[in-house]
């Protein structure tokens, strides 16, 4: 009985070893099979292609590696003790760049990451396609504002200066554009968009995001995903977004990156959660990154909650989730709720994670987690799946290859700059204009403009996630100035008083002042730098953050020296997250905040000051005094300024929304197409009368914002609920209309659910979010109107 029971065991084991045999090799003896037949559908190759992988093929699909060239340059640039907290460059101790080759070939990695030549992306594909199942690799860059960590893409301004356009369709242009160069390059996934609603503007990471309003980051976020994914993310000339980082690291305790969030779950519906909801739903977002830091003790890369039950069950979510970088492991090693890296994937699969960013070992640990009935199998085909459905979707298995050649034809085209040029010119900000001092004289009659600062004549320009570009392709500050300030008469003197702030000496202050004498006017160009390349000399930018909103360095020395001069100063800012100096700000004739507005910042800056182009530029945050009013948002809770500071104000440098122009404008009071809103369906239209009363066409930004005058939970005391960018020839009226929808005025009720409850809704528009900016009406609601229905169990 015994023997007859071992051989019955035998045989099947056997049995079994073959029918895996014949899984890992039947493509050999299949020469048609239907995961490579391109008439086929999608959910057919998948189902034909995973039926032939096992667990272990399964499990490669969601490993990341860096590039094999990245990881030469990084194993030369830091140490192996410096890499755990080093975000920014990777490599694999005991792993030389040939070993991670092999893994490619043997078919064992899906995905790379920083890969930035056409070359190396094709050499990664040729090695993924000696593999059995010839599955293509996913290759994903940080193509933030353009495909920028490529040499010789098209930098557009950065996030927070795309935000100050209050431009979705401009934006939305820029980054379909930035999917044609990603495709060209070989590139089919972009780390962005970076939709944290910013709360704190001494987190470094400031100038990725689209500043401090749920409604304004929501929008940009949808226009950049349609951008990049357009429609449906199908075919040769869309890549996929990912939407990050979930959720609210950009409201750390103290500022610094992947710190502690501790905030309500009522803040995260209300403030942090809504750009998530409406990516996902309204632009079908394809990938989601989770967030560095813990919120409430629960780390981002294990929040099940946040992930699976509400991601994905109640909002519907489609897509896949991705680490952000090494922060799996980091559930061990940095948050400490795990006993080891195997403990911690095992947390982060079960909760919803699809791949791991990045590196070796992970893929083996799961396989054990698998076999050892810790982690459902399928929890990994369903992350297999989403993986492969963007492989088959971009085309990738009828051609994972691009031209060289082509790439050369794309980045950089003449279409591609004009956008990024129209971007940068509406992204920047007047801040002040004492007595209409901007713009200069058309003809400047040989009078000498003194230009200084540490911004003046580099690519800082260009913000953070780029690389060094050609010179011939960056307009400095100095050179579009110089070049339009010559054509109008002016003579152009430059002097480098330190090519970064923390590099201006006294010595070459003095210096500075002594040539700045005899100009007729100043031209200051401070800021800070967060260029990715220059980690020495970054003062903010990410894993760069601030302990104040001041200048760095001797940037205010500087400014005072020129000042005591007694000459006009202009002060131009550039830097992606908010500069408070109000000193400076009242000593200076004028103060233009052109943020980090791309290759073209030099150009855009020179038309506005010398009246070639209109100011129209808006502020997407709230400019603080200083650090002592943080938090400082213009939607705040009623009772956040019932008192006041010992010895600050307790109003703002500069409201969300501010921007002068060149133009004057006169708003008429909102008149709305009825006051009551009667259901899930409807629409109020509220029209505003917008004429130009000076002689200078301009383009003003109408702004709607709401107050449920009283609600079941507090609710801020306004909020931003639509915009429109209008176009007003001197003399002229346009007639601007805004639409209310039950989203408009919906709020989260006691079991979270949306709804818009009963009562009277207080409508304001104007040009900015300032009080004495805003004119008013009401709308009122009859009957509790339902959204959303929490499916919490």
């Amino acid at each position: 009985m015994k023997k007859k029971t071992y051989l019955l065991f035998l045989s099947v084991f056997i049995c079994m070893y073959y029918a895996c045999m014949e899984k890992s090799t039947n493509l050999k003896n299949d020469t048609n099979p239907i995961y490579l037949n391109a008439s086929a559908s999608v959910e057919e190759r998948i189902d034909d292609l995973m039926s032939r992988m096992t667990i272990e093929d399964k499990v490669y699909q969601m490993c990341q590696y860096v590039g094999l060239e990245h990881m030469k340059a990084a194993e030369s640039k830091i140490s192996p003790e410096e890499l755990e907290k080093n975000d920014a460059l990777g490599f694999y101790p005991g792993m030389r760049s040939d070993s991670v080759a092999r893994l490619a070939e043997a078919g064992k990695i899906g995905s790379f990451l920083h890969v930035v030549t056409p070359e190396e992306a094709n050499h990664l594909q040729e090695l993924a396609q000696k593999s059995p199942l010839k599955i293509p690799l996913l290759i994903g860059i940080d193509a933030i504002h353009g495909n920028g960590l490529v040499e010789g893409a098209t930098i557009y301004p950065s996030p927070i200066s795309q935000a100050a356009t209050f431009d979705d369709a401009l934006i939305e242009e820029g980054n379909r554009q930035t999917a044609l160069e990603m495709r060209a390059n070989g590139m089919h996934w972009s780390f962005t968009p970076n939709i944290d609603v910013l709360r704190d503007p001494r987190w470094g990471r400031t100038g990725e995001t689209f500043g401090e309003d749920p409604f304004l980051v929501g929008n940009m976020g949808i226009a950049t995903i349609k951008g990049l994914q357009s429609d449906d993310f199908s075919g040769q000339n869309n890549v996929i977004a990912c939407a990050k980082h979930l959720i609210a690291g950009s409201s750390s305790i103290n500022g610094l990156n992947a710190s502690p969030t501790d905030v309500s779950k009522r803040t995260l519906f209300e403030i942090f959660l809504p750009p998530y909801r409406r990516a996902v739903q309204e632009a079908n977002v394809f990938s989601i990154m989770a967030a560095h830091n813990e919120v409430a003790g629960m780390p981002g890369h294990m929040d099940k909650y946040m992930m699976t039950e509400l991601m994905r069950d109640r909002w519907n979510f489609q897509g896949f989730y991705v680490s952000d970088w090494n922060d799996i492991s980091r559930i061990d090693i940095w948050h400490h709720v795990a006993k080891d890296f195997k403990q911690s994937i095992e947390f982060s699969i079960n909760a919803g994670m699809d791949m791991n960013m990045h590196g070796p070992i992970f893929d083996k640990l799961l396989i054990e987690l698998v076999n050892e009935g810790k982690v459902d199998e399928a929890r990994v085909n369903e992350a297999c799946r989403k993986i492969l459905e963007v492989k088959f979707k971009l085309g990738l298995f009828e051609n994972p290859f691009v031209t060289v050649e082509k790439a050369k034809e794309v980045n950089f085209a003449d279409s591609h700059q004009k956008v990024a040029l129209e971007q940068a010119r509406r992204s920047i900000v007047l801040q002040k204009n004492k007595n209409n001092f901007l713009p200069f004289a058309e003809n400047g009659n040989g009078k000498t403009i003194f230009i200084t600062g540490p911004n003046a004549d580099n690519q800082t320009t260009l913000g953070d996630w780029v690389s060094p570009q050609p010179e011939e392709n960056v307009i400095t500050m100095v050179e579009g100035i110089t070049e339009i300030g010559t054509k109008n008469g002016y003579k152009i003197n430059y002097f480098d008083s330190g090519d970064r702030s923390k590099e201006i000496t006294d010595e070459n202050i003095d210096k500075a002042a002594q040539q700045a004498k005899s100009s007729d006017v100043i031209v200051l160009v401070l800021g800070e730098n967060s260029f990715r390349h220059d980690w020495k000399r970054k003062t903010t930018g990410e894993n760069i953050d601030r302990a104040t909103l001041k200048l760095s360095g001797n940037q205010m020395k500087l400014a005072d020296k020129m000042l005591s001069l007694g000459k006009p100063v202009v002060v131009v800012y550039v830097s992606g997250s908010p500069i408070a100096e109000p000193w400076l700000e009242q000593r200076a004739k004028a103060v233009l905040n052109t943020w980090e507005s791309g290759a073209f910042a030099g150009q855009a800056t020179a038309e506005i000051l010398f009246g070639e182009v209109n100011p129209s530029g808006k502020l997407p945050l709230t400019i603080p005094r200083s650090v002592g009013q943080l938090q400082m948002v213009y939607n705040h809770k009623p009772t956040a300024y019932i008192h006041k500071y010992n010895t600050e104000k307790k109003k703002p440098l500069h409201p969300f929304g501010f921007g002068l122009s060149y133009s004057k404008f006169k708003l008429s009071a909102p008149t709305v197409s009825k006051t009551t809103f009667e259901g899930l369906e409807d629409e109020i239209k509220v029209t505003v009368e917008v004429t130009n009363t000076s002689n200078v066409d301009g383009e003003e930004v109408l702004q709607l914002y709401i107050r449920d005058n009283i609600s079941s939970y507090t609710r801020p005391v306004k909020e931003l609920k639509g915009y429109k960018r209008v176009l007003v020839k001197a003399g002229e009226t346009q007639t601007v209309e805004l639409t209310i929808t039950a989203e408009s005025l919906a709020m989260y009720d006691r079991d979270y659910n949306f709804i818009v409850e009963p009562g009277e809704f207080t409508i304001m528009t104007g040009n900015s979010s300032a009080d004495k900016n805003l004119q008013t009406t009401m709308i009122s609601v009859d009957s509790k109107i339902m959204l959303d229905k929490n499916n919490e169990r």
